[in-house]
Formats: C-alpha cells, sequence, structure tokens
C-alpha cells in the first residue's frame, strides 16, 4: 500500500516578474492570505528578484512583521529583518568600466542605460522620464548623479536596461566580463552584471544554511535565465507555464503560468493548504 506524505517545507522562494506577479505587474491579493496560513505554519516565505531591498521591503511592508526574507540584487544581498545576511559586492573597478561602456554604446547610438546598484540606493545617469519610469519599477530608491563611476557604495550588480533587445546589442557589448563576472539576460531588456560567485541559487543556499532548512525542504519558482542557478538549489523547483525553455527543461516541476496565479495555486495544492 503506498501512502502519501505531504512534504515538509519550511521555505518558499519565488522570483516575482513573470513569476509572482499578475500580468499587470502586481502582487495578486490572493498571496497575501496565503502568507498569513505560512507564517501560522513557520513557513518563511522569500521574493528572490533582481529588484532592490528597498523595493521589495516596500513591497511586503503590509504584511512584514520583520521576520520576512529577502533575496535582492539578484542573490547579491540577502536581508531578514533588516540585518544583512549575505552580500557579494564587486570589485569597485568593475563598475565604472561598465558605465564607460555603456557610455559608448549610447554614444553609438543605441538606447540604453546603466544603473550602479549599491546597499544604500541605485545611482543612474540617465534623468529622461521614459528610462527613469524603468528604473522606478524596480529600484524605488535611486539617485540621478552626474558621474556615476565615482559612487561611494558598495555595489553589489550593476544592471543595463536596453529599450531594444538586450540579448543582442547590449548583452555582446559586456563580452570581457564574462571570463570574470556573470552576464545575464534577466528580461527581454535588463542585463545584470555580477561576481561569478553571485546568483540567486547561491543566495538560496546561503540562506538555507543560516536557517538550518535542507533543498528537500524548499519549494522554488522562476521563469527566466537569471533564476535558473536557483531551481538547482530545491528539490521541489517550479518553472512557470510561460517560462524561458531552459527554465522549463531545468525545473523538476511545472506551474501554471504567472498570469494564472499559478505561485500561491501550486503552494496551496503542494502544501495541502484549502483554496481561497
Amino acid at each position: 500500500m503506498i501512502t502519501h506524505h505531504r512534504p515538509d517545507i519550511r521555505l518558499v522562494v519565488t522570483d516575482m516578474d513573470g513569476t509572482l506577479l499578475d500580468a499587470d505587474g502586481r502582487i495578486p491579493d490572493s498571496l497575501w492570505p496565503l502568507l498569513a496560513e505560512l507564517n501560522r505554519r513557520g513557513i518563511v516565505f522569500c521574493p528572490a528578484s533582481g529588484r532592490q531591498y528597498a523595493t521589495l521591503a516596500d513591497q511586503f511592508a503590509a504584511v512584514d512583521d520583520g521576520g520576512m526574507v529577502y533575496i535582492a540584487e539578484n542573490g547579491t544581498y540577502v536581508v531578514r529583518g533588516g540585518a544583512e545576511i549575505s552580500s557579494d559586492p564587486m570589485d569597485p573597478a568593475v563598475a565604472p568600466w561598465i558605465v564607460k561602456e555603456v557610455r559608448r554604446l549610447t554614444e553609438e547610438g543605441v538606447d540604453a542605460g546603466a544603473v550602479v546598484c549599491g546597499k544604500r540606493s541605485a545611482y543612474v545617469e540617465r534623468s529622461d522620464e521614459a528610462f527613469l519610469a524603468e528604473v522606478r519599477k524596480y529600484y524605488h530608491r535611486h539617485e540621478i548623479v552626474e558621474d556615476a563611476t565615482a559612487v561611494e557604495d558598495d555595489v553589489l550588480k550593476v544592471a543595463l536596461f536596453d529599450f531594444g533587445r538586450a540579448e543582442e546589442t547590449t548583452a555582446p557589448a559586456l563580452g570581457p566580463l564574462t571570463d570574470s563576472h556573470q552576464v545575464v539576460v534577466s528580461s527581454a531588456h535588463w542585463v545584470d552584471v555580477m561576481n561569478r560567485t553571485a546568483d540567486k541559487g547561491a543566495a538560496v543556499r546561503r540562506l538555507q544554511a543560516a536557517l538550518g532548512i535542507t533543498a528537500a525542504q524548499t519549494m522554488v519558482f522562476g521563469d527566466y535565465l537569471n533564476d535558473l542557478e536557483m531551481l538547482d538549489a530545491a528539490d521541489w523547483s517550479y518553472a512557470m507555464a510561460n517560462a524561458h525553455p531552459d527554465v522549463r527543461r531545468r525545473a523538476r516541476h511545472l506551474a501554471p503560468p504567472h498570469t494564472e496565479n499559478g505561485v500561491v495555486r501550486t503552494v496551496r495544492e503542494v502544501l495541502e493548504l484549502p483554496a481561497e
């Protein structure tokens, strides 16, 4: 006789854009009662995003009692209750090189801009509204500076927004960094540059170690290339139905698309929680 056992999940980690967020880029209302139920059961919920910590904290401020965990800046910064669990700052010489490379691209007609992502804030040189509108989505705390090569902050990541196709234009321009750093196309328009030791998967593993949680007790959801390593850190790894083909191949399971509330529905189903 085969007996079904509900998995002993202790940690739920989810990407935001294209994964948890709905078609309008909003957190689904159905998440809030689920978070309350997870909290009652002692299950840690953790958004994992390319967004900065300040942005994630703002998005969950209404329900964060000080115990939520955030994996920010594509894994380079992990924070719980306002305290740093781990970080992976870049060499101070790298961000200025990238900023100068973006300046060169724009002189050649590429419509792109750099976001230097520090622990305290994000820093940009472009001040046009079209660019800033994209920056605000992910970096609630940002400053317009005259010279982004002179930022005095621990730089965790440099993000490039390309109004064209990032995979074809800005990402190839960063080729000289690929031997020493990660150059990750995180969406159609964004490219992120981080230390080779930094990714969402490394962040999840550091978090698991800090909390005493195993891969077998971890659920992870993702949809794009910057989520690949994170999927490897969990036995319960899910690609959204709308995910990049590489993500679908890497994950062990498939969840409904983000437009159909796939994360919330899957967590409730696996943990055998009543549907809202």
